[in-house]
């Protein structure tokens, strides 16, 4: 569980609107007089509170099938953005709260014996019956109609002017409209139970057990002065083999009580009706239908250990509000609603997604030192940085950056990074970037502007964009290639800038065979799209086009899969006398030697097809191939697409086995990329959003890994590097923002060494330009009105 620290009240719209509100006249539809609320939870409560308060003209009722004072959980945390919006909305409520309200900053992460802490987090957190206690007494206040112990009737759309469904993850309501909300529910791999301790924790608690079962996770954290909540959890198959499966409720808290004796200091877990559950990540493409709407866990959920269930339902109620105050039609304002809710909930649940895998993949990370896996843990949503963590306990951070091997002053991003014979001075890559700028395969001066311009930049290793090993294996008439002479000698003159005047900066080259994807037009003019007239014949593992609309694939023959191996070597020796430092294979985003991988676009039955050993074997026989030929101390690497993002094709379990492969045939570092393979993908975008995929390589293979994908700032880059995820990190966009990107991030870190070496005709350019006047006088004096 983890919180963002903020200055200012986010992510609840309407903070202050109670107190301008222009009321309506009684009959508009967008001032709704009849509401019913399906669920008593907090964001059931607080939806009806703030309604009413409102307009006190409202008949609101709440339906609950519980007792008021049912509750199966036992302390909710709150965040500051959250309690702010109530602050504003209604500090009758919030005052209320805060009578009751734990604080404490500290993390303790306590893992093979030894317990690191992490300070300056900020949490605040009271009992889950006291909360509703409050939400009670308020809308008994205002004159709300609580009905405990009933069952909501059907048919209130049709008598009410709103119906808001607020009746938790397996909603009722949801389910009897499922053909409107189309909702996603995904099941996870753990299994938890929430309990509680009679003793409150002094920090928020994360303990690893390594038993003989299996690995199992503490997390605890104190609710009221007297009490914490302990949810223990593992990994489903953990669970079976430690016999919880077959436990007592009874059972199962006592042998929790013992193996985490330690933590709870000897005393014994106390249950409220709690069972073991497997959580569940619900989306809904839609949240309303005609007068209903979802709010809370009935429209989405984000996993526990971010602590934003009842924060996330809190702040549907504050928006939901809003949106109807400030809209002309209920119709309206629910659209607005959800226009303005689900773009943050996506957010929150790409971070709890992040959280609940790391969690699930707790084990490859227990050989970790300590403090590293404390950082891995802290950070691994995301939302909390290097950065941010520094800004909160500097201590703590610094004492991760010595462990990791940071010289002092040092960001993680600026230490060297060694592959085979080539010493990288920093973490930076700038990612292949296709530039279709290139007439017959031939680079020039704007390949020579481009990378060069990159290399000046600073970043640890430049990479060309995929160079083709023949004109049939271009994607586009504007792609380069490596296919004869006059070609070598136009890298050659890009390699020797590179190297004379950005000494210290390495210079790769990727090359690869479009495939099916071959024959298209340039990006601009329409990507993936067959060319108008001058087609050549694209080829593959299996006669599947792209798409409809592109050439059917000619099915390699034995002999033909020969001459192509034979072009890669021959564009690797090419490689070589131009100069390059590094040289990376492209199986990736279904090019020639991605498509024989997956099984979506390799149908073959012979031996290079069918099972994935078969499908590996002529990437394989390429690699070895080319190895052979380039120079024995200089790397070599291999882009993968980690998952083709859509069903039947490479999923993450097979990147691994993939990546082990090469790992036995000698890769020094894997590029872990995903998708592109087929056009049917559906990618499941976020910041860093490939990054598990070269994370769970990473660890479970013990090669190298770059990773990609929308890595943007240095402060991503410091994190994913010192929390040990990856060891290089490649950026493509950033770079075409900024070509002196990596200078850049140096100079806003305040970092001036040897990892970041500015150019002597820029250095005059290596301290940040002033923006603005910063010598006016400070103010001495504040006068109250």
């Amino acid at each position: 569980m983890e919180r963002t620290v903020s200055s200012t009240p986010q992510g609840a719209r309407g903070t202050a609107r109670p107190a301008t509100r222009h009321p309506q006249p009684p009959n508009k539809r967008g001032h709704p007089l009849r509401v019913a609320i399906i669920g008593g939870g907090p964001g059931g409560l607080y939806a009806a509170a703030l309604l009413k308060r409102l307009d006190p003209r409202r008949e609101i009722t709440v339906w609950e099938r519980n007792a008021p004072d049912d509750t199966f959980g036992f302390g909710v945390v709150l965040s500051d953005e959250t309690l702010g919006g109530i602050e504003h909305a209604d500090r009758q409520v919030y005052e209320a709260l805060q009578h009751h309200f734990t604080r404490w900053d500290d993390i303790d992460i306590v893992h093979k014996g030894t317990r690191h802490t992490s300070g300056g987090h900020g949490f605040a957190a009271l009992g889950r019956r006291r909360l509703l206690e409050v939400l009670h007494n308020r809308c008994r206040d205002l004159g709300v109609d609580l009905r405990f112990r009933t069952t909501a009737p059907a048919g209130l759309e049709g008598t009410h002017d709103l119906v808001i469904a607020a009746d938790g993850v397996n909603s009722t309501t949801r389910g009897a409209h499922t053909h409107v909300f189309r909702p996603h529910v995904t099941p996870h791999h753990c299994r938890y139970i929430w309990l509680a301790a009679d003793f409150p924790f002094d920090a928020f608690r994360f303990e690893i057990a390594e038993t003989g079962h299996g690995v199992m996770q503490l997390h605890g954290y104190p609710y009221a002065s007297d009490a914490s909540t302990v949810i223990i959890e593992m990994r489903e198959e953990v669970w079976r083999a430690a016999g919880f499966d077959e436990a007592t409720p009874q059972e199962s808290t006592e042998t929790c009580a013992k193996i985490f004796e330690e933590a709870l200091r000897g005393r014994p877990l106390r249950s409220n009706k709690s069972t073991w559950t497997t959580f569940r990540t619900v989306v809904n493409e839609r949240w309303s239908h005609g007068n209903v709407v979802l709010l809370g866990d009935a429209a989405h959920t984000a996993h526990f250990s971010i602590g934003s269930g009842t924060k996330l339902a809190v702040e549907d109620a504050l928006a939901l509000a809003a949106c109807l105050e400030e809209q002309p039609s209920v119709e309206r304002a629910l659209t607005a609603y959800e226009a303005e809710r689900k773009p943050v909930v996506a957010s929150t649940q790409r971070a709890a997604l992040a959280s609940l895998e790391w969690f699930e993949n707790l084990a490859l990370y227990l050989d970790q030192p300590p403090r590293q896996f404390a950082f891995n843990l802290l950070t691994r949503s995301r939302r909390v940085t290097h950065d941010n963590l520094r800004l909160r306990d500097a201590r703590f951070t610094a004492a991760v950056e010595r462990e990791f091997g940071c010289e002092p002053g040092t960001p993680p991003m600026f230490t060297p990074f060694r592959l085979r014979g080539l010493t990288l001075r920093n973490r930076v890559v700038v990612s292949p970037m296709d530039m279709y700028s290139a007439t017959d395969g031939l680079p020039g001066d704007f390949h020579l502007v481009h990378l060069g311009a990159r290399a000046l930049g600073g970043a640890g290793l430049v990479m060309t964009e995929m160079v083709c090993v023949s004109p049939e294996g271009r994607i586009t008439p504007g792609c380069t290639g490596l296919y004869d002479g006059a070609q070598t000698e136009a890298w050659k003159r890009i390699t020797d800038f590179v190297h004379a005047r950005s000494p210290g900066t390495a210079i790769g080259v990727q090359l690869g065979h479009s495939g099916r994807k071959g024959s298209t037009k340039l990006m601009w003019e329409g990507i993936d799209e067959p060319l108008p007239e001058g087609n050549w014949p694209v080829v593959g593992p299996s006669p599947i086009p792209y798409k409809a609309a592109n050439q059917i694939p000619r099915e390699l023959t034995p002999n033909q899969l020969t001459e192509i191996r034979e072009q890669f070597t021959a564009a690797a020796r090419r490689a070589d006398r131009a100069g390059f430092d590094l040289l990376e294979l492209h199986c990736a985003h279904g090019y020639l030697l991605s498509s024989f991988l997956s099984p979506l676009t390799n149908r073959r039955t012979d031996g290079y097809g069918g099972t994935l050993a078969g499908r590996l074997r002529f990437p394989l026989e390429v690699f070895d191939a080319v190895r052979e030929v380039w120079p024995r101390e200089r790397p070599m690497t291999v882009r993968i697409s980690a998952t083709d993002w859509a069903e039947g094709g490479t999923t993450a379990e097979d990147a691994v086995e993939i990546a082990r492969a090469f790992a036995a045939h000698g890769v020094d570092a894997i590029d872990v990329s995903t998708g592109q393979v087929v056009a049917e993908e559906r990618p499941e975008y976020g910041r860093s959003y490939q990054t598990p995929y070269a994370d769970r390589i990473r660890h479970e293979i013990g090669v190298p890994v770059i990773a990609v994908g929308a890595i943007s700032s240095w402060d991503d880059v410091n994190s994913l590097i010192l929390a040990g995820r990856t060891d290089l990190c490649a950026l493509a966009r950033p770079h075409l923002y900024d070509p002196h990107w990596t200078l850049h991030a140096a100079a806003e870190q305040g970092y001036d060494g040897p990892g970041a070496v500015w150019p002597d005709p820029y250095r005059a350019g290596s301290r940040r330009p002033q923006t603005g006047r910063t010598d006016a006088p400070k103010p001495r004096l504040t006068l109250g009105t």
